[in-house]
């Protein structure tokens, strides 16, 4: 039978541009991205597309892609059916235009409820718009599975998921029954390019649909984080050039001005 697999996934500004070209709305607390720029499949969630995908080829399964959002650029979203997912389920509606963590964990928790069976959630590490990595944990938590976080390779074994993850002293393993959420990381591996089969098959495909009224959660019963603000840092730079007459005495008088500066 294989496994039935739902990974998510999220569609975010191509994290490649230039900062520079940003520009923010600070009354309306959002970032206003440059004309013209394309948006992405989240690059961690690509790696846990991969992950399932390489379940698939050893045990067999499905692959369900879940992404959630306001609006989708199908060319971008439909990626991971062109590497070779199974089904692709879009969270669309105009509420979900700026939502926290809370409320998409609890969103998609909602979506994963009306799916039905399934034996294993797998997600990137974190998602490279806001880097708050908070998706996944939340999700488990709402589902009361076991979460595994950081993978950087997986097997299953009698029914169960074991992972290695990086951790800053070495590396961990850790094992849950299945079913179990389980994040990415990086040191899983570069994802597979879709080929023309698949990217022939990913244009035919029609994603399944579902809007906020499909879905078994009331936005306004849960709390919402409030952003204070949302702006880009300035940066100030000055330099000095410390002279002496040799090499020792500008040392002494570099380690003097580190000192002063309270940076040793």
């Amino acid at each position: 039978m294989g496994l039935r697999m739902i990974v998510c996934a999220k569609q975010v500004l191509d994290p490649e541009t230039p900062s520079s070209v940003f520009k923010i709305d600070r009354q309306a607390k959002r970032a206003i991205p440059p004309p013209g720029a394309d948006p992405v499949v989240n690059g961690f969630d690509e790696i846990a597309v991969e992950a399932a995908l390489r379940i698939k080829a050893a045990v067999g399964g499905t692959i369900t892609v879940v992404s959630m959002g306001r609006s989708f650029a199908m060319d971008v979203i439909k990626k991971p059916l062109a590497m070779g997912a199974d089904e692709l389920i879009l969270l669309q509606d105009d509420a979900f235009d700026t939502v926290d963590s809370f409320i998409a964990t609890n969103v998609l928790a909602a979506a994963v409820r009306k799916i039905g069976q399934f034996d294993m959630i797998l997600c990137g590490r974190q998602a490279s718009d806001w880097d708050n990595a908070q998706v996944p944990l939340g999700l488990a938590e709402l589902l009361d599975l076991p979460c595994l976080p950081f993978a950087k390779n997986l097997e299953l074994k009698n029914g169960s998921v074991l992972i290695q993850r990086v951790t800053p002293d070495g590396e961990e393993t850790l094992e849950a029954s299945l079913p179990a959420v389980v994040t990415v990381s990086n040191e899983f591996g570069e994802p597979r390019a879709p080929n023309i089969k698949g990217i022939m098959a990913a244009t035919r495909a029609k994603p399944t649909v579902w809007g906020l009224a499909d879905l078994d959660v009331d936005l306004a019963t849960l709390a919402r984080a409030e952003l204070v603000d949302l702006f880009i840092p300035e940066r100030e730079a000055r330099c000095e050039i410390i002279q002496g007459e040799d090499d020792a005495e500008v040392g002494r008088k570099l380690a003097l001005k580190l000192r002063e500066a309270k940076l040793i």
